[in-house]
């Protein structure tokens, strides 16, 4: 396996001691900005699962029926979240890592040693999704970039540039191949043949009465998606593509990239967003839905453009704000806020979402329509930005980032070094 040697940051090269946090100082803005606008997408993405009582449409969660804002709603999601927010957050989570790679290689630590800090990371996050899982929601992602990081560091971490985009056009075929096997199965099957309701299988547990029953549900549920991530290679894909891009300093550096920055938030959001229009209006009933499962398969396959595209474009977003000192409105300090706690805004959601909307909570999901959960996603959204914002005042950590880090740096063997008080921890993905 040929090594790579990766860019970081200016530092003291030979201290050899674990570092475990960056200063604001040093933190891009764009990766930061994307994390806190991404948890919206996530939320809006998830908020569907809890309109338990409603018969699913065309589209697995969304529901078959509503008013004009309800179907507004349900398009608007199936064009821009829908697919999406996955890939994106598995781009993000490996940029951070090449990131967390980067500042621990510049800070003289044996690559041995950095390897086995981020395999202890994995772990972690690992049993932390397991648990989150158990309690609160079946659906988490924590896990499932836990397992993919414990796989792919070790195969893809020190592979050249080259063989990196040579297994990213390897996994990108196959999954284009698997596309098509699904269009040609769904073109060729039997009109009126049985098929398996995914939205009750995956809102089992969410309609569920009895709270133990429904952890019952939920674990193996959880355990079935984290094979299902892996399999359905779109995780894989954008892991490879956010490992090369952290690489190059794609978000941190976006002035040194701006035209590929262009192309590819430009072609990559536009090869989702055309599939997901024409699904989602299939959905809504102004096309034939007669080929509705073809188009979902590729719906489903261009998310990993579309998630690329979109950190993409946060980064020339990022570019911009900077360029012309916007950086420090209230509206981008809230966003970065929250993307510095990310993994603690994404359990937020659940801690909000699960107890008050789901049927062995205070089963408020049963009032929802696709109007009204957008706005219970939104708000819920805008008020972990405002938490956020009031720990970054304060110089707090996010709770979650805080533990994960603590079980991750606790048998480095040396004391953990830090660089000043208001430094605030990567989130989840770095």
């Amino acid at each position: 396996m040929t090594t790579h040697r990766t860019e970081g940051p200016p530092s003291t090269p030979g201290t050899g001691t674990p570092v475990r946090s960056t200063p604001l100082t040093e933190r891009a803005l764009a990766p930061d900005l994307a994390r806190g606008m991404m948890l919206l997408l996530i939320a809006l993405a998830h908020v569907p699962w809890f309109i338990y009582d409603a018969p699913s449409g065309l589209a697995m969660l969304h529901p078959a029926e509503g008013n004009l804002a309800d179907r507004i709603a349900q398009v608007v999601s199936l064009v821009v979240v829908d697919a999406r927010t996955h890939t994106m957050f598995g781009f993000l989570f490996a940029y951070g890592i090449g990131q967390m790679y980067a500042r621990q290689k510049a800070h003289g630590n044996r690559d041995k040693d950095v390897r086995g800090i981020l395999r202890t990371r994995h772990l972690w996050m690992l049993a932390l999704g397991a648990v989150h899982a158990l309690l609160l929601w079946q659906g988490d992602i924590i896990g499932t970039y836990g397992l993919i990081g414990l796989l792919m560091v070790p195969l893809f971490l020190h592979r050249t540039d080259r063989a990196l985009k040579v297994w990213i056009a390897v996994l990108l075929t196959l999954g284009a191949l698997f596309t098509a096997l699904s269009v040609l199965a769904t073109l060729v099957a039997p009109t009126g043949a049985p098929a398996v309701d995914a939205a009750a299988v995956q809102r089992a547990s969410i309609a569920e009465t009895g709270y133990l029953l429904s952890a019952a549900v939920r674990l193996p549920t959880w355990v079935f998606g984290l094979g299902s991530g892996l399999l359905s290679l779109a995780l894989p894909t954008v892991f490879l593509i956010g490992l090369l891009a952290a690489r190059h300093r794609f978000l941190e550096e976006p002035e040194r990239h701006l035209p590929l920055l262009r192309r590819v938030a430009v072609l990559g959001i536009a090869a989702g967003w055309v599939p997901g229009l024409v699904l989602g209006l299939q959905h809504v009933g102004v096309l034939d839905p007669v080929y509705g499962p073809a188009v979902a398969a590729v719906h489903f396959y261009t998310g990993i453009f579309t998630g690329v595209g979109y950190a993409a474009l946060f980064g020339l977003l990022a570019h911009r704000l900077t360029a012309r000192g916007g950086g420090r409105s209230l509206p981008v300090r809230g966003l970065v806020s929250l993307g510095r706690r990310s993994l603690s805004g994404y359990l937020a959601q659940s801690v909000v979402f699960a107890p008050f909307l789901a049927a062995w909570g205070l089963g408020l999901g049963v009032h929802l329509s696709s109007w009204s959960a957008v706005l219970v996603a939104a708000g819920t959204w805008l008020l972990t930005v405002v938490v956020a914002y009031l720990l970054d005042r304060a110089g707090k950590r996010g709770p979650a980032e805080v533990l994960l880090r603590t079980l991750t740096y606790r048998r480095a063997g040396r004391p953990v070094r830090t660089t000043g008080a208001r430094e605030e921890p990567p989130s989840s993905g770095s």
